[in-house]
């Protein structure tokens, strides 16, 4: 299943051509890369068909387990509380998450690639915080296994649609194939009317490439797509977040068999800026209590993130005069500047 995306409807990808090499798959393969390109360029967001590399009765499993995790009692909930560990690592309360500056309707569990010499006084270096519930533990490791080699084959296709070599996309892969991924669980009650805020306030993702799985719940994660001369952005009567920039915000409902796919900043200074990372965030206005499970491909974490070389010769082929405009970045120092000091109240801020 693939289909393009259209002004308010973001593309659906296949990513089965780059699971297997069968002989006369190449073009098929070359058409999948030219359609990521075409969304990181027009969307920052896409849908990423994985039907045959997963099957959908994993994530659902996931979601289950943590609509368990978050039906506890809050003391239990409380036990595996951020403070315990280096306050990146573990359970954020409910309107403990803050984005610009206003409170998050939501709870989160949240977990990072675990490090050697683990040490809880320096951000996001402490150990992760397990519940016990059966299952649990395991379940969510082979997700986060899972979602690592997706990482590796989306980012070989992001290669390939940007012409880049053979060589250059080894370099590349040896920046991203000791991930410091992060992976959040994610409780979303309806959000309140007299709520000054959101369930999670719109926000960019700082790392490389996120995938969302969420549960079916329709009309609660939203993207802002930049469209030049749109004045209606948003007709949900809350503040908009999008300040002067022109477009829509759209939802981005679930599709069986998908994830959502978006791009963080390191994109943008990987590509000079031609990707941006997009506005996104979640409004959950209906009923029932909503589970989303985001797992972030994110760079090693000494990996240096600047912009590749692929890039700069397309840019240079229209501008001989066009020089970088991006600064490389350390990856884990671009991280803790971003929430080393203040994972407790004022976190990550992401779905």
């Amino acid at each position: 299943m693939s289909s393009p995306g259209t002004l308010d409807r973001l593309p659906i990808i296949d990513i089965a051509p780059f699971l297997n090499s069968i002989p006369g798959d190449a073009d098929i393969r070359l058409s999948t890369a030219a359609a990521i390109h075409s969304a990181c360029l027009e969307y920052g967001f896409f849908y990423l068909n994985i039907e045959a590399f997963v099957d959908s009765s994993v994530p659902e499993e996931l979601a289950q387990l943590g609509r368990q995790f978050f039906s506890l009692p809050q003391e239990e909930k409380d036990n595996l509380s951020l403070k315990n560990q280096d306050f990146a690592r573990g359970y954020a309360r409910l309107k403990e998450n803050v984005t610009n500056g206003k409170a998050d309707n939501h709870e989160g569990l949240d977990f990072y690639k675990p490090v050697d010499n683990p040490d809880k006084t320096k951000p996001v270096w402490g150990e992760n915080q397990w519940p016990r519930i059966p299952g649990f533990r395991g379940k969510y490791e082979q997700w986060v296994e899972k979602m690592k080699a997706l990482g590796l084959i989306v980012m070989e296709a992001m290669s390939i649609g940007l012409g880049m070599t053979r060589d250059e996309w080894q370099d590349l892969r040896s920046q991203v194939d000791d991930s410091f991924w992060v992976m959040r669980v994610i409780g979303y009650p309806p959000l309140p009317n007299d709520h000054d805020g959101f369930s999670c306030g719109a926000h960019k993702d700082y790392g490389c490439l996120t995938f969302l799985y969420a549960d079916p719940t329709p009309s609660a994660l939203q993207v802002f797509l930049r469209r030049p001369g749109a004045t209606n952005t948003d007709d949900s009567g809350l503040p908009a977040e999008q300040g002067q920039e022109e477009g829509i915000w759209i939802n981005a409902d679930p599709i069986p068999g998908c994830v959502v796919c978006n791009i963080g900043e390191m994109w943008e200074i990987w590509t000079d800026g031609l990707y941006r990372s997009t506005l996104h965030r979640v409004v959950h206005r209906g009923s029932n209590y909503r589970v989303s499970v985001p797992f972030f491909f994110e760079p090693n974490f000494d990996a240096l993130v600047k912009p590749l070389n692929a890039v700069l010769r397309m840019r240079n082929k229209d501008d001989p005069e066009y020089k970088s405009q991006k600064v490389p970045v350390v990856y884990g120092d671009f991280l803790i500047g971003k929430v080393g000091n203040n994972f407790a109240v004022d976190s990550k801020g992401r779905y």
